[in-house]
């Protein structure tokens, strides 16, 4: 990511944001870079441009919605003021500019996460912007040919059958967070702040509580039952199903970029198959 890191600042610097002590602040699905000393946080699709090909979309969507969530004084990180926020592509690599928010790690307590996530959804019903209407089935439907290998017959079956249900199911649809998890959210001195919109599309709030139901980073469900609006069980139950397979994706993509991982890829794999057969019986 050398490379990418260096025609990020170029870019920057040509609009007037020098940055002498660069930072990485994450190296994941995308690779954050903080702009030292400027307020700036640059994403630079990393896994994502493996799975998603063409991530400009998932970046502008992102953009957009987090900009109209900071306009209406909603707790989010907010696109950058410094320089134009994005998405750019320059040299094959795409980035987006964010503002640095100061936080510590602190994690939040169930309730409190499962109240923030019904403030946010409440927020994102009238959003008028244009989402992705697929969602999780987009990666799913691209990165099964990519990293599924002899169990790609399997993962796309496993994918159709549940977007089957979802549909029979048909819960309402609204603007989703879409990886709303503790890992996106901040703990700042005016509370949690909520971070990365890069996967929000068009579904059913019982996909960001699945999300949420399965974090290791607090009691899931324990936030699954503290959340106070109207949840559909049975549509919760599939949601957590299609993740744990988007999750798999995503591992196996991983692991791809960066070969270390392929033990934790392979462990994941073995998992999900053992599922998959015990849901059979």
């Amino acid at each position: 990511m050398e490379a990418a890191i260096r025609t990020v600042l170029r870019f920057a610097a040509g609009h007037g944001v020098r940055c002498s002590d660069p930072a990485v602040l994450k190296d994941g699905s995308n690779l954050l870079l903080h702009l030292r000393p400027a307020p700036v946080v640059a994403r630079i699709a990393a896994t994502t441009a493996l799975v998603r090909q063409n991530v400009r979309p998932w970046f502008a969507r992102e953009v957009a919605l987090a900009g109209y969530l900071a306009g209406r004084g909603c707790p989010v990180v907010p696109p950058s003021a410094e320089l134009p926020p994005g998405p750019h592509e320059v040299d094959g690599v795409v980035f987006g500019f964010w503002t640095h928010v100061a936080h510590t790690d602190a994690v939040p307590a169930p309730g409190e996460f499962a109240q923030a996530m019904a403030q946010l959804h409440l927020a994102l019903r009238d959003y008028p912007g244009e989402l992705a209407a697929c969602g999780p089935l987009v990666d799913l439907s691209l990165g099964v040919d990519l990293v599924g290998g002899r169990h790609a017959g399997l993962m796309r079956a496993e994918r159709d059958r549940l977007a089957a249900e979802l549909d029979r199911l048909d819960p309402p649809r609204q603007a989703l967070h879409g990886d709303a998890h503790p890992g996106n959210t901040l703990r700042t001195a005016r509370g949690l702040v909520w971070n990365d919109f890069e996967d929000t599309w068009c579904g059913p709030v019982e996909w960001d509580l699945a999300v949420l139901a399965g974090t290791s980073r607090l009691d899931g469900a324990a936030a699954l039952a503290a959340y106070p609006l109207p949840v559909n069980p049975e549509a919760v139950a599939v949601c957590k199903r299609l993740r744990t397979l988007q999750g798999l994706v995503w591992v196996l993509a991983s692991a791809q970029r960066a070969p270390e991982r392929a033990a934790e890829a392979d462990s994941v794999l073995a998992r999900w198959l053992a599922d998959v057969v015990r849901h059979k019986v």
